[in-house]
């Protein structure tokens, strides 16, 4: 075969190619990306806020949310965690009020609804969140987080859990992850686009 023949059958192939791309890219990716998005937060869970409201998938509907697993006895995690939110919050000034947060215990043995009121207390407006072990699982599975037990040598136990915040929209959608760690300035650019939303 001639070079000029094979060059001519190797530019149409990455013609194919490209345009397969294009129309995955275009039809395609945006579907699946859309439904693994719809299904994050949607379940059967009911839970108690400690305000003392019900924590539901209709929680996350009608204001832009941020959700975080965590528990009371977490020993880096959970409070840095919580320094993060407060940080974004002070950034955000008044915007910040547009924002639900909920702090999901993975460890309701230990984390009732009045103990997780004062772990949360000294961060603004976030909202404990806890219930008994059966509806804490279905949240886990619903919001698709790890969370395991460990045990510890002295006979007590520690939780692993996942560590990102995870961000809705006002219809419940999830919008980004925000990663443990990810930085002050992406975690705020973020944030407020999804406050613009």
């Amino acid at each position: 075969m001639q070079p000029l023949r094979m060059i001519q059958i190797g530019l149409a192939a990455a013609c194919v190619i490209a345009i397969g791309l294009f129309v995955w890219l275009k039809l395609a990716a945006p579907a699946v990306q859309q439904s693994v998005a719809d299904g994050f937060g949607a379940g059967e869970y009911r839970l108690t806020t400690t305000s003392g409201q019900p924590f539901t998938e209709a929680s996350l509907k009608g204001q832009p949310s941020a959700v975080f697993f965590g528990f009371t006895h977490c020993p880096e995690v959970c409070p840095t965690t919580l320094g993060d939110i407060a940080s974004w919050q002070e950034e955000l000034g008044e915007a910040a009020s547009d924002l639900n947060v909920y702090f999901v215990t993975v460890d309701p043995e230990r984390d009732t609804v009045e103990q997780l009121g004062e772990y949360v207390s000294w961060v603004p407006g976030v909202e404990g969140v806890s219930g008994p072990r059966e509806e804490i699982d279905k949240a886990i599975k619903a919001f698709r987080v790890y969370a395991r037990k460990v045990p510890l040598d002295d006979g007590d136990y520690t939780m692993d859990h996942s560590a990102s915040v995870l961000l809705f929209d006002d219809t419940g959608r999830l919008f980004e992850p925000i990663g443990y760690g990810e930085g002050f300035d992406r975690a705020i650019e973020k944030l407020r686009r999804l406050l613009a939303t």
